[in-house]
């Protein structure tokens, strides 16, 4: 049996090393959704409690944190990533410097 959407984006989001970032598009578009970037987005807005996947490793295409700057969920995203040694300023990962590129 052939993996769901949602299993190839989960496929796709635990292979992101350590370190590193991809941008939604990136996901829709390694998980052969094409421009789905938006349907990457909900379905790591689904993911159950107590989960393992490295959903934090997964920003916009221009390196911003798509959670807004005064949420728990940003605060969450910004520690985990830079307890990974990716910088973030201003909300903002540089895509140049972190992007993973398999």
């Amino acid at each position: 049996m052939e993996p769901s959407r949602e299993q190839r984006i989960w496929q796709v989001v635990a292979a992101i090393p350590p370190g590193q970032v991809v941008s939604y598009g990136q996901v829709a578009e390694m998980a052969g959704l094409g421009r789905q970037a938006r349907f990457v987005g909900r379905t790591l807005g689904m993911l159950p409690e107590g989960h393992d996947l490295p959903w934090f490793r997964v920003i916009r295409s221009n390196g911003q944190i798509a959670f807004p700057l005064d949420s728990d969920a940003f605060r969450r995203q910004v520690e985990r990533l830079t307890g990974e040694g990716v910088e973030v300023v201003n909300g903002k990962v540089s895509m140049a410097r972190f992007r993973w590129q398999p």
